[in-house]
């Protein structure tokens, strides 16, 4: 059944086992829901009932897109996100939540974005799938974030916040566990929605400054070395993969100027992006020097700082900032 004929089924029935619940399947059901707004859940561990349903997940066995089984807990399951998808890149074992976001999270992204703008749904599809899918997908599967043992646990976690909605062991009497099992799909869909609508507005929208900054280097500089934003955003997350989507030398660009609340700033640029170590720092016998003294060694007006590591500094205009970058390439 494709997902056209999902779409104009009437009637449809998505089927998920009973009993615990998790954050995966719950995942995976809020997710179909965006999709299939009138579709009824099942909860069910019967193998007759589930043949009734339309779309199965985390449940049955089974794993096969084409009658819309979607079950990872067989022992030949083995797929990861890099071995389904010529987008994503992920080692992390699928749960049933990386399942569904791989064969239905572009059509549900568009729902929630209202948008089929290619670029801005290939980004948030992306990005929701390293800082939201494979966590659920890790924790579900029960792999480990970390080589050796860490330092401290968490316990706010999503998947962690919906088992606080299990029975609790001392209850004693009736305990609805399809409207807990809903409580958990309103908030692990909340927390999906918002972070869907975060990528948009906060990230994605960053994209378009940053790589106008690139393009416009030349303006700032004869060099091409320094770039400046025009409104302060995160630029890091986008700069790499649009330096490499222009076809600019990882080595060219040095500096990014930006104005900060009350004055200006300059960033070195790092080798990545979760490096300490950059392509070109402040030069060392700035740093950690402040204000009057800053300005006189540098010979530059309104110096406020330079971090002691020299990654950042700040001056009081934009072209006191401008200064400390060019100063700064030259020696």
């Amino acid at each position: 059944m494709s997902f056209l004929s999902l779409q104009n089924k009437t009637n449809l029935l998505i089927g998920t086992h009973d009993g615990v619940f998790h954050c995966d399947e719950i995942l995976g059901c809020f997710l179909l829901k965006i999709l299939f707004p009138e579709a009824s859940i099942k909860r069910s561990r019967n193998a007759e009932i589930l043949k009734t349903c339309d779309i199965v997940i985390d449940v049955g066995g089974e794993y096969d897109p084409q009658k819309h089984r979607y079950d990872h807990h067989q022992r030949t399951f083995q797929h990861t996100m890099s071995t389904l998808s010529d987008e994503l890149v992920g080692t992390v074992r699928l749960s049933s939540a990386g399942l569904v976001y791989h064969h239905f999270g572009k059509q549900v992204l568009e729902k929630i974005l209202d948008s089929k703008e290619e670029d801005l749904i290939k980004y948030v599809y992306k990005k929701m799938y390293v800082s939201f899918i494979k966590e659920i997908d890790g924790i579900d599967n029960g792999i480990p974030a970390h080589d050796s043992e860490p330092l401290y646990t968490i316990h706010t976690d999503l998947s962690s916040r919906v088992h606080h909605l299990y029975k609790p062991w001392y209850f004693v009497g009736d305990w609805n566990e399809d409207e807990h099992f809903h409580k958990a799909m309103d908030l692990v869909g909340g927390e999906f929605t918002d972070a869907v609508l975060r990528s948009r507005d906060i990230s994605y929208r960053a994209r378009d400054i940053v790589e106008k900054s690139i393009l416009n280097r030349f303006d700032v500089h004869e060099s091409g070395a320094i770039i400046e934003l025009s409104t302060s955003c995160p630029w890091k997350e986008h700069f790499f993969e649009l330096e490499e989507k222009l076809g600019i030398t990882p080595e060219e660009v040095k500096y990014v100027l930006f104005k900060g609340d009350d004055s200006y700033r300059i960033m070195g640029v790092p080798l990545t992006r979760e490096s300490f170590l950059g392509r070109k720092f402040l030069p060392e016998s700035w740093r950690g020097l402040r204000n009057e003294e800053l300005s006189r060694l540098t010979a530059i007006e309104g110096c406020i700082f330079v971090h002691a590591n020299g990654f950042i500094g700040g001056n009081t205009t934009r072209n006191g900032v401008l200064q400390m970058a060019i100063k700064s390439l030259e020696s």
